[in-house]
Parts: structure tokens; sequence; C-alpha cells
């Protein structure tokens, strides 16, 4: 059920994204003169490798001018919906880490293995409160794999794709603002 609905949706994103992904690829190559879609080694379901798309929003560790617009808003990730679509990917899951992270955040015990039981996802808990620690990711990690259904994943869509819309810092001021946690 799942994986039609992973297949259903990016190929709609991919409809809806289409006309944002030529304009933002125009520019890329017209404006900024460099590749357009940046690949990465990411560690994946089972910890198999795969090679992750995004737009490429970087040149020599300097976010570009239009990288910084696409960063903000998560649009970088469009690209992303590929890896769904070769089955690398979900749509919602925890954040695909390089070994690199793996090893740095010493998730590679045993203890660290429910993480990749699932596919990692385009977004996820993790991605969307703004789990940018070790502690924090790993409770949103393990929190999705423990407790995933379509429901959840329906709520994280909806929240990521507002973060698209209205920027993520926009978004998660109103998630954490203290009127909505009372």
């Amino acid at each position: 059920m799942k994986r039609l609905f992973d297949i259903t949706f990016s190929l709609i994103a991919l409809l809806i994204f289409g006309l944002p992904i030529i304009i933002i690829s125009l520019i890329i190559v017209f404006k900024e003169r460099h590749s357009i879609i940046f690949k990465q080694e990411r560690i994946g379901l089972k910890g198999k490798p795969f090679m992750i798309m995004k737009f490429q929003t970087m040149i020599d560790e300097v976010p570009t001018k239009t990288g910084k617009v696409l960063r903000k808003t998560g649009l970088d990730e469009i690209p992303q919906f590929f890896n769904v679509l070769k089955g690398e990917m979900s749509i919602i899951g925890p954040r695909a880490l390089t070994n690199h992270d793996i090893k740095r955040l010493k998730w590679d015990g045993t203890y660290y293995s429910i993480r990749w039981s699932v596919k990692p996802g385009i977004s996820g808990f993790a991605q969307i409160y703004g789990g940018q620690n070790k502690k924090t990711s790993w409770f949103w990690d393990k929190k999705y794999t423990e407790d995933s259904n379509l429901l959840t994943d329906l709520g994280i869509i909806i929240v990521s794709f507002s973060m698209n819309l209205f920027g993520k810092t926009r978004i998660r001021n109103v998630i954490w603002s203290n009127k909505n946690l009372k």
C-alpha cells in the first residue's frame, strides 16, 4: 500500500512541480552556470547505499543565490521524487544519511538498526520538527519507524508542503508557538 502511495504521489508531485523544475533548471544552467543535479551516496533500506538527487545549491560549500532560496523552501529536494519512483526512497521516512553522518553520530551500532528497517524519506518527523541534533533526530526517526501509518504520512505531507509554500522557519514557528502547545 505504501509503495503504491509513494509512486502515485511522486507522479502527481512531478506533474505539479513540472514547470518549477524547468524554471529552476534553466536558472541554474543559464544564470549560475553549474550542474543542475547534485548526487551523493546515502544509506537506505537495510543499509543499502544509493545516490540521492537534489538540485545543486552550493558551489565549493557556499550556497548560491538560487540555492539559498531552494534550501529555505525545501524545493532543492524535488529531484528526490525520482529516487522514490526508483524505489530507493519513500515520500515519508527518516532522513537519508551519508556513511560519514552515521559514523559521526555513532549510529552504526545494533541499537540504531531499526532506523534502516524503513526506506528513508523526502520528508519526515525529524525534517519538519527541525531535529538537527543527535538525540532529537533519533527520537523522531525512532518514533516514525515504530508508529508510521498512512494518516501520519498524510499529516507530514501537509506540513512539508506548507513549508515549501511559506518557508520552513515560518511553519516551524507556527508548530512550536506556545498557543499551539497548550
